[in-house]
């Protein structure tokens, strides 16, 4: 007996595709041509830039550059809102079969919410979507201040997250903390927080670190005119000094790394193993 079986459709091709790209921390000079090409071949560009002279001279680069910048709210809007609402935008021209690239500064996936999150639901749907890395502000830190993570190793945390969750850290390693200019502000409605903020993040860091240890102010040149500002001051002082939302505060190791002799003494004893003839 013939049996005859009914073909499924195939699923439609999704034309739409975004790519989340990085502009680098300085202007034009850490742009990378790879992402210089999504941005130059995109049908539309939207920018999550906050300095209408980067946004000038992306338009340089493409006729259709939508600015994100006006769904930040006044008062009491959350950010979390704002971040969402880029999201659906962007998704909007994607599902509409446009080629679309958003631009970010330094690397769109570090401290930035939406570029993860657009990539996410764009491939949830069946849509092509691709993040394009940048130089990014922790690459210019190392870079301007010396510091070479696998020396003696480097924690990375929101400030606001070492307050809010317990968190064991390592004070014979670098600590760099971003947004402390804001820290403390659980609302995401806020763009800074006062001295009484930053006491709790000392009292917190007292745990570990001697209140006369010397800390860095860090803020990468975003412009190539620019130098990078670098300011030193003691832990106990940093309620007192003023912190911008751009500024990334870097602890040096307070205490020397401790000698585990017991993995040592294991590992002596694969190594004359290994010497071993058999």
């Amino acid at each position: 007996m013939n049996t005859t079986t009914a073909s499924l459709p195939e699923a439609p091709v999704q034309h739409g595709s975004i790519a989340c790209v990085g502009l680098g921390m300085t202007l034009g000079s850490h742009l990378s041509p790879l992402a210089r090409s999504y941005i130059e071949q995109a049908d539309v560009v939207f920018a999550a830039l906050s300095d209408a002279i980067v946004e000038m001279w992306l338009e340089r680069m493409h006729p259709d550059v939508r600015s994100l910048q006006p769904y930040y709210g006044k008062g009491d809007k959350s950010r979390a809102v704002t971040y969402r609402e880029w999201v659906d935008v962007m998704m909007v021209e994607v599902r509409a079969g446009k080629k679309v690239c958003a631009a970010f500064y330094g690397h769109p996936g570090i401290f930035a919410w939406s570029p993860h999150e657009v990539i996410k639901v764009a491939r949830e749907e069946g849509f092509q979507a691709h993040m394009e890395p940048g130089i990014s502000a922790e690459d210019c830190l190392y870079a301007d201040l010396g510091i070479d993570p696998g020396r003696r190793g480097c924690q990375h945390y929101e400030a606001s997250q070492l307050l809010f969750c317990e968190t064991r850290l390592n004070p014979g390693a670098y600590l760099v903390l971003w947004q402390v200019g804001l820290v403390g502000d659980r609302s995401m409605k806020r763009f800074a927080t006062g001295p009484e903020y930053r006491q709790v993040l000392v009292d917190v860091l007292a745990d570990d670190y001697p209140l006369d240890h010397e800390l860095i102010i860090y803020r990468g040149a975003t412009l190539p005119i620019e130098q990078p500002r670098i300011r030193r001051v003691l832990l106990r002082d940093l309620p007192e000094t003023p912190v911008t939302a751009e500024e990334t505060v870097v602890l040096p190791p307070a205490a020397p790394l401790l000698v585990n002799h017991a993995v040592r003494k294991r590992l002596a004893a694969l190594d004359r193993a290994a010497a071993t003839p058999t």
